[in-house]
């Protein structure tokens, strides 16, 4: 494999995302426009890979190379090109918050992994440093799922078919679709928001989740706006999930009531998100639920966006 070592830094964006799509648990997630993170990598002469600095974690993320999801991927990554001798600096910005469900740990490792292969002349494929991702997955959050970090890392909305093997595939997103998130401050772990769903479920559920899985595929697929919102029911997780979320079932109902086509948990959450036809309704409704938020004496995080199609970027 040709690798280019004359890149001496570089400064890369990778976005948020939404994970589950409320039925997708664990195999469908998108990418956001605003907000991700940002890292910033340069050789050194020392080898080895190093956390030089880390802002907006508040002090919480690890400077440990190898307990950082962000350092663990890129020497993952490195050993496994044969370059573990390489040396990198990687100063991290987090500009979206910590525990979100917004796929906070999987744009950290997005940017990383992004940053090191771009520094080294891209000797791989987005789609081949998609397992070194889940692996920051699982570092991060004790299971190695891929909903964040394959939309994170390919942009757009992606369906993960298959864990073993890994089969990923794009979907299609309709033009006129935005996205309403609004984070609230409130502290839901994933481990522990994990830890809390059924193993076992009713196979009426299954069913009925199936169903809803293929309506949304089908209704991306032919910009049916209608049957999006009308497949985007959960009966297996967010029954269970929604007790952790202060307001959740008057939240929905005031997005549902505003125009929504779909109100649901941004991956564990405890960010909640509204699919809309237009930019205008996702704003309206992001401001809304804030409002409610703020009545109820929780403060919160508020975003409007598109599907983001292109992943991470260089800056």
């Amino acid at each position: 494999m040709m690798v280019d070592l004359r890149n001496s830094n570089v400064h890369v964006f990778a976005p948020a995302t939404v994970a589950n799509v409320v039925c997708g648990f664990d195999i469908l997630g998108f990418a956001l426009d605003e907000p991700g993170d940002e890292v910033i990598m340069q050789r050194t002469q020392e080898s080895g890979v190093r956390i030089a600095s880390i802002t907006g974690d508040d002090g919480r993320l690890p400077l440990d190379p190898a307990k950082n999801t962000v350092s663990a991927c890129v020497q993952h990554l490195l050993t496994h090109l044969g370059m573990e001798n390489i040396g990198v600096s990687i100063t991290l910005h987090k500009h979206m918050p910590i525990g979100s469900g917004m796929g906070s740990s999987a744009a950290s490792t997005v940017a990383g992994l992004f940053a090191i292969n771009e520094l080294l002349g891209t000797p791989l494929s987005r789609a081949q440093l998609l397992p070194f991702a889940i692996k920051g997955e699982e570092l991060a959050c004790g299971h190695g799922h891929a909903d964040n970090v394959a939309p994170a890392l390919l942009g757009g909305f992606t369906l993960i078919r298959s864990y073993e093997p890994l089969d990923v595939i794009s979907l299609p997103v309709p033009t006129e679709l935005h996205c309403s998130v609004v984070f609230p401050h409130v502290d839901v772990p994933t481990r522990e928001a994990r830890r809390m769903i059924r193993n076992k479920v009713e196979l009426k559920d299954a069913v009925v989740q199936w169903g809803n899985i293929a309506g949304l595929v089908s209704g991306l697929y032919t910009s049916d706006y209608a049957l999006i919102g009308r497949s985007m029911e959960d009966v297996l997780i967010e029954p269970t999930r929604a007790i952790l979320i202060p307001e959740f079932y008057a939240l929905r109902q005031l997005a549902m009531q505003a125009g929504a086509l779909s109100f649901g948990i941004s991956g564990s959450g405890p960010s909640v998100f509204a699919f809309t036809r237009s930019r205008e309704l996702a704003t309206q409704i992001t401001s809304r639920i804030q409002e409610h938020l703020d009545k109820a004496g929780i403060g919160s995080n508020g975003y409007v966006s598109g599907v983001n199609a292109t992943g991470p970027k260089k800056l």
